[in-house]
Formats: structure tokens, C-alpha cells, sequence
């Protein structure tokens, strides 16, 4: 198991910051304004010789309204999870009350700590590393998370009693996974307040992510480890994602920047939608944003638990599905209550086997039989009196499945007979939910 590093402190103390630094990534959502950061995020690194689980957290605060209580909860069970924490005071204010207030809470835990002065890049910071001696837990570093001062230090402290603490060193983060057993990565994503959350929770079986009646909860793309069926999948929460119109404020912004980077780098995008409001436009754009980024499409309908004629509303969203979402035809539509716990079988079967037809690869053979097929039920149309001649189709890529059919005259064949032939290669080779690319060059059969 990893050594385990959760950074604590309280609000805009730079913690995001030290732990993109740390990760070396830019992983977690930073900006000057505070309480950015309310999911804990997690990530792995090697700190000299030592793999390294880190954990950013959201900023400790006082009080009992709103998300804040939900948010110390988070905090907690980071603290809980970890083998050491990293204490982070901003020295440029130098301690205060907040801070003192939860340096007991850390120190409540038991666990190893080491405190770290960050913004130290400056005269003013030297009233502040003075005063963190008052805090109770040794020598503070001064750093800079912002500008890599004194971060290497750092690192060789948590290194330091990461070996004294196992006694094992690991050393390559690659050496750990074996090849071909890369997680499955799965972006959950959909509009403001359907669910993801919850479903997520669900999946997991534990209260990962924040949830709760408010919108716009969740703004960091967070990163859940889950195993199915003998399968390792990554799970990526992610923000609700509203009409670019409605977007308000610098943190929805980075939110709904976040979410999007995660649709590009899933494989599986499930898109959730509430039974009450389904297929709404913002909906169907975030649909066709994922199949116009070539992922794996799987739609889950949350709340199902509110639905009395059932088989009747299910056929009711499939045909909705259909007529709206023709780029996606026959994609799995999944029936889930997050709350409840039910569905959440047959979605992760249904993510699965979307997978399994995305990264599929057809014989060339089997393709020019039904190209041939194809042309025959449906000849492609004479053009300025000349008829285009289709000649051959391989498959030149996967993930998703991608097609090249040599053509004679490829600017001329209509847009119609193009999508004709995706439909009819899609329901030929049952790849349904699949986004399907078909480029047309000009030239004669390059086997021949």
C-alpha cells in the first residue's frame, strides 16, 4: 500500500497548490478564491524513493450551516486515512485563531506531522514562520508552493518518515500495475443536481463526495478507485455542467473546465438524467459533445425509485432516445436509483460492454462483404450525371472504431448515403451507444 499524505489547513492557505506541485500535475482546481476545494482528491507520486498517496482537502472552517459540516467530515476521514498530515499555515497572516483551533483537531488524530509555512517568498512571511512554533508541532519549513521554494524539502521530510514508518521502500509507480491492467477510466457527468454524486457514493459504497439538496456541490473532477466484476475502474465525479450562458462565477468556470477535460480523457462517459426532467437540451448538447469527443456513451436515468408505470416509462425513454440522439443509435439507457442503491448492477455491466465495443476491431474481410451488402440494398447516388463507385473499407483505428472506405469521387457522396452507411455498419455489426467515424479517401484498393 502507498504511504499516505493528507494536506490540512485552513481555507486559501495554498493547499491545492502544494499538492499540484507535489503530484507534479495540475490536478486540483486553484484560484485565489477560498473554499475552491470541498471533495478530497487524491493522487499518487514517488517522493525520491517512495510512492505516495497524496490527499488535497477542503479548508477547516468553524461552524454548522450549510456545506461546512460536510466538508470538516471530508477533512476527517483524509486525517483518519492517512499516515501523516501536512499542516499548512499561510505565513504571511501568521497564526490565527482558525488555525490553533484546528491544529487540535490534527492533533487529536495522532498522527505523525510535519508543518509547513507556505507564501515564505517574502519579508512579511518571517513574523508568521515564527509564530508557527506556537502551533505545538516542531520546526516549521517554509515554502512556497506557488514558486517551488523549500518544496524539495518538504519532500525529503515526508520521505523521511515514510521510511521510518514501513521500513519498505517502493520505488517505480509504474512497477506497480501490471501491463494491461489499467483502470477503466469512467467520467460520471450531467446536468447540476441529477445525482452524479450520490451515484458515485453509491458505487463505492461509502460517502466519498459531498451530496446533498444545494447545486453545484461538487467542483473538483474527483477520482474514485472501484473494482467490478474482476475489473479495475476509475470513477471521476464531476461538476454539473449548465448552458455556457448560465455559467456564473470564476469557481463554475474551473468546475465546468474541469468536468469537460475529464469527458476527454474517460473511455466510458455514463450521462446521467433525472426521470422527472430527461432529454432536456442541455442534456442532449452534453450527448453530442461525447460523441463528438469519439467516447463510449452509456445514459443512466436517475430516480427511479419515483417511477410507478415503469416498463411503460422505460419504453417511453429508449424511444426518446432514439429520435433525439440518432449519432448514439440503440445506446444503453439504464434505470438507477442512486439514493436507493438500485441499477447500479446492470449500469456497470452496461459500461462494460460499451467498452468491449469500443476498443473492438472488425476483420477487413467481414467489412468488404458488407460493403458490398450495403451498396447493393442501397447504391450510392449518380452525381452530375456520374456515379460514385464505393471500392473497399478497412478499419484504420479503435476507440472508437474508425473506418476508411476508398471512393472515387469522396467530396461528391452526399452526407445522407455517409450517415446510411454509419447506421447500416452499426446495426450490421451491432455497435450500439458507439460513436462511429467513417472517412472516405480517394483512390483505388491499396491491397490490390
Amino acid at each position: 500500500m502507498p504511504f499516505t499524505v493528507a494536506i490540512v489547513g485552513r481555507p486559501n492557505v495554498g493547499k491545492s497548490t502544494l499538492f499540484n506541485r507535489l503530484a507534479g500535475k495540475r490536478l486540483a482546481l486553484v484560484d485565489d478564491q477560498p473554499g475552491l476545494t470541498r471533495d478530497r482528491r487524491e493522487a499518487e507520486t514517488t517522493l525520491g524513493t517512495c510512492l505516495v498517496t497524496l490527499i488535497d482537502t477542503a479548508g477547516l472552517e468553524p461552524g454548522d450551516k450549510g456545506l461546512t459540516p460536510r466538508m470538516r467530515r471530508q477533512t476527517e476521514a483524509a486525517i483518519a486515512q492517512a499516515d501523516l498530515v501536512v499542516f499548512l499555515i499561510d505565513a504571511r497572516a501568521g497564526v490565527v485563531s482558525a488555525d490553533e483551533m484546528f491544529a487540535e483537531l490534527v492533533r487529536g488524530a495522532g498522527k505523525p506531522v510535519i508543518l509547513a509555512a507556505n507564501k515564505c517568498e517574502g519579508r512579511a512571511a518571517e513574523g508568521g514562520l515564527y509564530e508557527a512554533y506556537e502551533l505545538g508541532f516542531g520546526e516549521p519549513l517554509a515554502i512556497s508552493a506557488e514558486h517551488g521554494t523549500g518544496v524539495g524539502d518538504l519532500s525529503e521530510a515526508i520521505e523521511h518518515v515514510c521510511k521510518d514508518s514501513s521500513g519498505v521502500v517502493e520505488t517505480e509507480l509504474g512497477q506497480r500495475e501490471e501491463e494491461g491492467a489499467r483502470p477503466l477510466r469512467i467520467a460520471i457527468v450531467g446536468r447540476p443536481n441529477v445525482g452524479k454524486s450520490t451515484l458515485v457514493n453509491a458505487l463505492l459504497g461509502e460517502e466519498r463526495m459531498i451530496t446533498g439538496p444545494e447545486a453545484g456541490i461538487t467542483r473538483d473532477s474527483i477520482a474514485s478507485s472501484l473494482s467490478f466484476e474482476g475489473r479495475q475502474l476509475l470513477l471521476f465525479d464531476t461538476a454539473g455542467l449548465r448552458r455556457k450562458m448560465r455559467v456564473e462565477g470564476r469557481a463554475e468556470e474551473l468546475s465546468v473546465g474541469d468536468a469537460l477535460k475529464a469527458i476527454r480523457f474517460a473511455e466510458v462517459v455514463v450521462l446521467l438524467l433525472d426521470v422527472e426532467h430527461p432529454f432536456e437540451k442541455q442534456d442532449l448538447q452534453i450527448a453530442e459533445l461525447i460523441a463528438e469527443e469519439g467516447r463510449a456513451l452509456v445514459i443512466a436515468v436517475n430516480k427511479w425509485d419515483l417511477v410507478r408505470e415503469r416498463e411503460k416509462r422505460l419504453k417511453e425513454l429508449r424511444e426518446m432516445c432514439q429520435r433525439l440522439l440518432p449519432q448514439v443509435r440503440n445506446v444503453s439507457v439504464v434505470p438507477v436509483s442512486a439514493l436507493g442503491g438500485a441499477g447500479l448492477d446492470r449500469l456497470m455491466q452496461s459500461v462494460i460492454e460499451v467498452d468491449r465495443l469500443w476498443n473492438i476491431r472488425l476483420p477487413t474481410h467481414a467489412l468488404n462483404q458488407w460493403l458490398q451488402g450495403a451498396i447493393d440494398a442501397h447504391a450510392p447516388p449518380a452525381v452530375s450525371g456520374r456515379r460514385i463507385k464505393l471500392r473497399y473499407i478497412t478499419q484504420a483505428n479503435a476507440r472508437p472504431p474508425t473506418f476508411v472506405a476508398f471512393c472515387s469521387r469522396p467530396k461528391a457522396l452526399p452526407d445522407s448515403y455517409v450517415r446510411y452507411l454509419v447506421n447500416s455498419l452499426r446495426d450490421s455489426f451491432d455497435l450500439p451507444g458507439v460513436p462511429i467515424r467513417l472517412h472516405l479517401r480517394k483512390g483505388d484498393n491499396p491491397y490490390a
